[in-house]
């Protein structure tokens, strides 16, 4: 049960929150992360989340307009949070439609309007949750409570901004080097093959993003997605190679990434399948509680807003339903035109419904127990995308031809409400915590989900036509991996084509159960857990995404050893809470300034149809650019550092 919780704010307090220029700003920033995240996930297939840096550069800019208040700041990073959030569920979906042939270009009045349903509908199904999950269960909501922190702490003055700001100086510059001036080549990876049997292969990719991201994440699950890349690129492919025997001629570097493009990758299906489900199963007495409080709370939600205390004021119930109801008739009608049988695609919006509540619901729950950027998104995805593949098979037969489509756009809606479900929760916590109005959050989420959801098409679109996705081509030879839609195409393909390498599925479930099994053993032990969900990430990464990561799991590792040996230092938990800040900001710029760049790019590749417009050099190696992102992990090292011996002293 919940403990006794005094809002920062008092709830007898009114302050100003949703002003006309919390609105501007909120939906402003909302379409910056958007598509920050967008470019982010289609390159490392991981996102992160956004509040923290929201609230920072909310902060930064209220604070030049004056008479800002700590509640209107988060009602700032709610509605910000929820464009990143959003495009969460943009990218892991959509682009498989234009993977698979499907889609030349990306529609942009069906992109809109799926993404702005499901996005709202993950607003709508977490209103009923909030109560239940954080206000009942004491759950942690580790990125809900640091945001708060970061608020309160921020009111009281702070110059936290200026490390977001050489992160995003830092970030863009080298992208712009690398991938505009091309002084060095983004991919640091050698492979042999001895004997003609035993294949090695070892890489990394020089991005300060991917390294930003793996310290966010933290030492743990960026060794988890490491030890996914280790199961598919040193055990899985060289098991393949020995078992199938090496082309005579081939380049080792190209012939591991076309097994694992056609073979190995497919393990993490299976193991994202079985996560997916486990995390049901693990869950189900809470999340049976959050369902059976969330139904009670619509069939009792008749009490009136000015009724209740100001911080426990939802969207009224009878609001929610129609909404739903209202978002539910232009995804029919989408989803009408690809499957073109009213019966069948009846069957297929209720069963978006169920999924997207109950994923919502998972995706909540998640939220509270590892934090939103550690939700099981691709997992509860790829279990409907193969659900409805395999219902629409058994409806339509193997001819359908639109049938793949329409399983993608039945999981693009549950991805986009699951993502967004996450994100929320953890704003309504820090809105919890300061005493905010939730009524009044809700109304900036979807304002945020709107914003996004109107420019993330245009993103997609840019990122298509200058790089590409998948695997590179002569035609785009720095297309963007966007690992989980290609995934996700392949799955919706392949139940219909009837091509989808099953036995490698079967393989990658067989792996997630033995994980499962020494995850559990790892629990009673009491020692370094094995979640299988993380490890199916890196299962599905390229190897030298997975291996960047790992590096910045490890520089977050160094700074929390240096801490522990000052652990006694009586403000100790002050100086490590600022350590962390700074460090969690610049990082949180890195990947913010190398996405805001790579979008940049885009549009004079897009209009020139060359990918070497700004090249000073062709062929470069790998080495200087080594060079530059030792130096980044290093100055990332060396601001932890200082900030926690300063507050320290």
């Amino acid at each position: 049960m919940a403990k006794d919780h005094k809002p920062y704010i008092s709830s007898e307090k009114n302050l100003p929150e949703t002003t006309i220029r919390a609105f501007v700003l909120g939906a402003l920033l909302s379409v910056i992360l958007a598509g920050a995240n967008a470019y982010l996930g289609l390159f490392a297939g991981m996102t992160v989340s956004a509040s923290i840096p929201a609230a920072v550069m909310s902060m930064a800019i209220l604070k030049i307009l004056k008479n800002s208040n700590v509640l209107e700041n988060n009602i700032v990073q709610t509605a910000a949070s929820a464009g990143e959030s959003l495009a969460a569920g943009v990218i892991f979906t959509f682009p498989a439609l234009v993977l698979m042939g499907y889609w030349t270009e990306f529609s942009y009045l069906e992109t809109t309007l799926i993404a702005l349903c499901g996005g709202v509908l993950g607003v709508l199904f977490t209103i009923p949750l909030r109560s239940a999950l954080i206000v009942k269960q004491d759950l942690k909501f580790p990125e809900g409570v640091a945001t708060a922190e970061v608020l309160k702490t921020g009111e009281k003055g702070g110059d936290s901004v200026k490390y977001l700001l050489w992160g995003g100086l830092i970030g863009a510059g080298i992208k712009f080097i690398e991938a505009g001036f091309r002084l060095w080549h983004g991919v640091a990876e050698a492979a042999t093959i001895v004997g003609n049997r035993v294949y090695t292969y070892a890489g990394v990719n020089l991005s300060p993003a991917l390294i930003a991201v793996g310290y966010i994440v933290g030492f743990h699950i960026a060794s988890l997605v490491f030890i996914g890349g280790v199961i598919s690129w040193w055990i899985a492919i060289p098991i393949y190679l020995m078992v199938n025997g090496v082309p005579e001629g081939a380049d080792p570097v190209a012939l591991g990434g076309t097994i694992w493009s056609e073979q190995i990758r497919y393990l993490g299906v299976g193991a994202m399948v079985v996560g997916g489900l486990w995390a049901l199963i693990s869950l189900k007495d809470s999340i049976g509680l959050a369902l059976r409080s969330g139904l009670a709370a619509m069939k009792e939600g008749t009490q009136k807003m000015s009724d209740m205390v100001r911080t426990e004021r939802d969207t009224p119930m009878s609001w929610v339903i129609m909404a739903i109801g209202v978002m539910l008739v232009p995804v029919f009608i989408i989803y009408l035109r690809e499957i073109e049988q009213v019966p069948i695609t009846a069957l297929m919006a209720i069963l978006m419904v169920i999924a997207g509540f109950l994923f919502s619901a998972v995706a909540g729950y998640m939220a509270g127990l590892v934090g939103s950027s550690n939700n099981p998104i691709s997992g509860v995805t790829i279990a409907t995308i193969l659900t409805s593949a395999l219902i629409l098979l058994a409806l339509l037969g193997s001819g359908a031809e639109k049938g793949p489509a329409a399983a993608i756009m039945i999981g693009a809606v549950v991805c986009c409400a699951a993502a967004i479900a996450g994100d929320n929760m953890q704003d309504l916590k820090a809105g919890h915590i300061l005493g905010a109005t939730p009524f009044r959050q809700q109304i900036m989420q979807m304002v945020g989900v709107l914003a996004a959801a109107f420019t993330l098409p245009l993103v997609l679109q840019l990122l298509n036509t200058a790089y590409g996705f998948g695997v590179p081509t002569d035609a785009h030879p720095d297309a963007l991996a966007a690992p989980q839609a290609t995934l996700m195409a392949s799955v919706a393909s392949g139940v219909f084509e009837g091509n989808l390498p099953w036995t490698m599925v079967y393989i990658g479930a067989a792996i997630g159960i033995v994980i499962i099994i020494l995850d559990k053993i790892q629990e009673r032990r009491n020692s370094f857990r094995l979640p299988v969900l993380a490890i199916a990430v890196g299962l599905y990464l390229p190897f030298e995404l997975d291996s960047a990561i790992w590096v910045g799991g490890v520089i977050a590792l160094l700074v929390s050893q240096y801490q522990k040996r000052r652990r006694t230092a009586s403000n100790f938990k002050e100086a490590k809470q600022s350590s962390n800040q700074s460090g969690l900001l610049f990082a949180s710029g890195l990947i913010t300034g190398e996405a805001l760049i790579g979008i940049i790019l885009a549009i004079p590749v897009a209009v020139s149809g060359r990918t070497d417009v700004f090249a000073l050099m062709d062929n470069a190696g790998s080495l200087l650019g080594l060079i530059v992102v030792s130096l980044v992990c290093l100055w990332m090292y060396r601001i932890a550092r200082k900030t926690f011996d300063k507050t320290l002293n």
